[in-house]
């Protein structure tokens, strides 16, 4: 496989991305590069402080303001560096051969779209060092990184488990298509156990392609079931992520389908908000 790209901010996240990514790693021992993004914020960096004070005092004022401001920013290159060693530390402890870590400065979302061509998957955390955890929110970057990666994103649960089954969110749509070729070709999910969940009606063309969809995965090797349920979306998917016990949900990200249609919004939905399992999302 390509490299991993894991990207980090040292978040309470951190540890737990770091381990999925040794587990996406491991699966055929691939590279993880390990991307620490120093994004500036425009909102209170660089504005003009001084408002109706005197030249003098305004002078001054603007000299300590650089001086603060150039202090931020050693802080932070140096907060990055340690990030970037405890994730070189932790990665090679849990037994992953090569890792490179990197500091770039800029726009998180430009950055991997930088990287992604040489990347197998994308892996960000639920939420960054700044995300709300008590409303349980999500990181500000997670739905602009997915909207943008043209690979797979890998987004890690709080906690990880072993992961030995996933469930595929199958509706029929291209992102649906991609995530089972994907699966029936790609490493990383090789040897799971497999289950295709679709919702919709029995009669339908849906229920066509879920079979076919299943007897392709089963071709590839894949211990697989299929199962066309009706309901909401949301809480049969939800549901039956809880009932099998799957590890890992893997589903499209976008499109018009009632599936893909959850993650349109300002934050993304709320079936990757309260997943407690990792969620692979194509686009």
């Amino acid at each position: 496989m390509k490299p991993i790209l894991a990207c980090t901010d040292g978040s309470l996240y951190a540890p737990s991305l770091y381990q999925h990514a040794a587990w996406a790693a491991k699966r055929d021992d691939s590279l993880v590069r390990v991307l620490h993004v120093l994004e500036r914020d425009e909102s209170t960096r660089g504005r003009d402080l001084t408002g109706s004070l005197g030249f003098d005092a305004g002078a001054e004022l603007m000299e300590e303001l650089v001086q603060l401001d150039e202090a931020h920013a050693r802080v932070a290159r140096l907060r990055g560096k340690a990030v970037l060693e405890d994730a070189r530390k932790q990665l090679t402890e849990l037994g992953v051969s090569s890792v490179e870590a990197l500091q770039r400065h800029g726009s998180l979302v430009d950055t991997v779209e930088e990287f992604e061509d040489d990347a197998e998957v994308v892996i960000l955390g639920k939420r960054g060092e700044h995300a709300d955890f008590a409303k349980g929110h999500l990181g500000s970057n997670l739905e602009r990184v997915v909207r943008s990666a043209k690979v797979p994103v890998l987004v890690a649960a709080r906690a990880f488990q072993p992961i030995e089954s996933f469930l595929i969110a199958f509706d029929g749509g291209a992102s649906a298509l991609k995530a089972v070729h994907y699966a029936a070709s790609n490493p990383l999910l090789k040897g799971l156990k497999c289950h295709l969940v679709a919702v919709g009606k029995p009669d339908s063309d849906l229920a066509r392609e879920l079979d076919g969809a299943a007897t392709g995965l089963a071709g590839a090797g894949y211990d697989v079931s299929a199962e066309l349920l009706q309901g909401d979306p949301e809480e049969v998917i939800t549901r039956e992520v809880e009932a099998r016990g799957v590890d890992l949900l893997v589903m499209g990200s976008y499109g018009h389908s009632k599936i893909r249609r959850l993650f349109i919004g300002s934050t993304t939905t709320a079936l990757v908000r309260d997943c407690h399992i990792p969620v692979l999302l194509f686009r």
